[in-house]
């Protein structure tokens, strides 16, 4: 009888280890023989799923982007009101608090990555886009009398900011604990606050 592949299963074990090797090597160590090492698996399946490793990295981005998607929508999806979604978006954001070291050295890596590849920094800057419209709704819907230059300010400085102390932290976790983190996010969300 002739053996059947879990397609579905095996594509997860294959986002996993691609995740894993990511988060351990950056996207230049993430090649199709470490992913399949972690994997316990041959490179031809490797190759039989990604074609190439170009594949391989829009994949681990896609997965990256598909992640905190469910994690924002999730938190927004729970909040008493607007202004807890926006605090609990942007917090999220900060990945020292979570214990998110993995995914922020994933994401800085990608940002590394973009400035030499046309493929990778489309890729990014969709993401990019993703989050400031999200933070510009989330803003629009607690401070609705505000301009849209205002909203666009607040929503660009939140993104700036996380992602600054993310890159910043994961090589100086000391000058940049996570308390003084949250701390500074909640400083520039009581801008929603003022009159």
């Amino acid at each position: 009888m002739a053996r059947t592949r879990d397609i579905d299963k095996q594509r997860a074990d294959l986002s996993a280890a691609t995740w894993a090797v990511a988060a351990e090597r950056g996207i230049t160590g993430l090649t199709v023989r470490a992913v399949a090492e972690r994997a316990g698996c041959t490179t031809g399946l490797v190759f039989h799923t990604f074609p190439a490793k170009r594949d391989l990295v829009a994949h681990a981005r896609e997965l990256l982007l598909r992640r905190a998607a469910a994690r924002l929508d999730a938190l927004e999806a729970e909040a008493a009101s607007p202004r807890e979604a926006l605090r609990a978006v942007t917090v999220t954001l900060l990945t020292a608090p979570r214990s998110g070291e993995d995914e922020a050295r994933v994401w800085v890596s990608f940002l590394a990555a973009a400035i030499a590849d046309a493929t990778i920094a489309e890729h990014h800057l969709r993401g990019n886009r993703a989050l400031l419209a999200r933070l510009g709704r989330l803003t629009r819907a607690v401070r609705p009398d505000w301009d849209d230059a205002r909203h666009e300010q607040l929503g660009t400085g939140l993104a700036a900011l996380t992602e600054g102390l993310n890159a910043l932290s994961i090589f100086d976790a000391e000058s940049y604990p996570a308390a003084q983190q949250v701390e500074a996010v909640e400083r520039m969300l009581g801008q929603v606050d003022e009159d």
